[in-house]
């Protein structure tokens, strides 16, 4: 038994002994191994305390914008479907769907041959009574005088017939209740020996109506814009047979967008008119288009509490067009000469709002309070005086009297 014991404190014996050994071989080589490191190790060194690169800005007083935001769609008011006033067939369509047109332009002929032919007889009827009533005054016979009654008679006999005359020509009553008038009057003349000249007058005017309306009706027969526009939703081709009432295509003034917008009631008390307002479209990301506010609505819808409110917005490349969603953001407070920072300043450390100032070349820690804030910019309080520098960026990993450098 005494034996196997003498082996085993030998045994720790000599690996006391290769331990000790080997821990001195391994210090040698540490040596050894410090002294061949290249002469740049420590520039390398240097490089870890050379300065941080940040950005920075001045606070700075000034006015501090509170936008409200909403969501919109771009609506015109000039939008109108161009109907066809006389039938016809469509002899020339002179447009195409997106067709930016001027107004009066010509955008579409119908056969106008039967409305020609039709002017030419009115034209001709016209002349005959003309020269019918000349020939009835220059060669006709001393009349005897009329009785008051019968003068009475035949003026409101006239009368009646030039009420219904002009009213027949704006189609505000029946050609038959034209008619009786006409033969009322005609009637009457007849009735007190007056019929000759007087009948022959009335014929003429009815004849210079009926010219005066088939002029219009030629003139219908070329289609022109009403205003400056782009051409949609066609609904015809050439050589179609349209009749009065029929619907071509509808003519779209895109110059001037109105976009509507929703307030929440609770906001409605912080809009005013001509406030200014800044949109974005989904189809120009990168954009800010201007707006003013035009309407605010004095009516609160009782589904969700908002009020309407209507905003103009210029569009002299016509870029956008009616139906297009639009993100609004209206300036509804302005509060003015305030101490300001950029929000990309303002930093939040175990709970507590702080900023980097710079101060020969190292990066001071100070606590700020902000106030109000907005999207681009904060207020401060306290902490940081006016025309001090505060990094924006490269301020993250920051720490208290950090060397930095200002890339400019």
């Amino acid at each position: 038994m005494i034996f196997p014991k003498k082996i085993l404190n030998l045994s720790l014996i000599i690996m006391s002994i290769g331990i000790f050994i080997f821990f001195l071989f391994f210090r040698k080589n540490s040596e050894s191994s410090l002294n061949d490191l290249p002469q740049n190790s420590s520039s390398e060194l240097h490089e870890e305390l050379s300065p941080i690169l940040v950005r920075v800005v001045p606070a700075r007083r000034g006015e501090l914008v509170i936008k409200l935001k909403s969501l919109g769609e771009t609506v015109t008011d000039r939008r109108i479907v161009l109907k066809a006033e006389v039938s016809g067939i469509i002899r020339t369509l002179r447009v195409k769907e997106g067709q930016q047109v001027k107004k009066g332009e010509l955008l579409i002929e119908l056969d106008d041959r039967e409305y020609r032919l039709e002017l030419r007889r009115i034209e001709a009827l016209r002349l005959k009574y003309l020269s019918e009533l000349f020939l009835e005054k220059k060669f006709a016979a001393p009349e005897k005088g009329l009785s008051p009654s019968e003068v009475q008679k035949i003026n409101q006999a006239q009368k009646d017939y030039k009420k219904a005359t002009y009213l027949h020509s704006k189609n505000i009553i029946s050609k038959e209740e034209f008619d009786k008038a006409k033969m009322n009057y005609e009637f009457v003349l007849i009735e007190t020996g007056r019929k000759k000249e007087e009948i022959r007058a009335a014929s003429l005017t009815q004849a210079e109506v009926d010219l005066e309306i088939a002029r219009m009706k030629l003139e219908r027969t070329r289609i022109k814009a009403p205003f400056a526009g782009v051409i949609s939703n066609i609904r015809v081709c050439p050589q179609e047979f349209v009749g009065v009432g029929s619907e071509l295509f509808m003519l779209v003034d895109i110059h001037k967008i109105k976009v509507e917008a929703r307030v929440l009631e609770s906001e409605i008390g912080k809009m005013k008119v001509g406030q200014k307002v800044d949109l974005r479209f989904s189809s120009y990301p990168s954009q800010v288009f201007k707006g003013n506010v035009k309407t605010i609505s004095p009516i609160v819808n009782p589904g969700d509490k908002t009020c309407k409110v209507i905003i103009d917005l210029r569009n002299p490349k016509e870029e956008i067009k009616p139906g297009m969603h639009a993100e609004v953001k209206i300036a509804a407070e302005i509060y003015r000469d305030r101490l300001l920072i950029p929000q990309e300043a303002v930093l939040v450390r175990a709970g507590r709002t702080l900023v980097f100032v710079v101060k020969e070349g190292f990066a001071k820690w100070r606590y700020i309070e902000v106030g109000l804030e907005n999207e681009d910019y904060a207020e401060v309080l306290n902490g940081i005086r006016e025309d001090e520098i505060v990094i924006t960026d490269g301020h993250f990993t920051l720490a208290h009297d950090t060397r930095v450098e200002v890339v400019k």
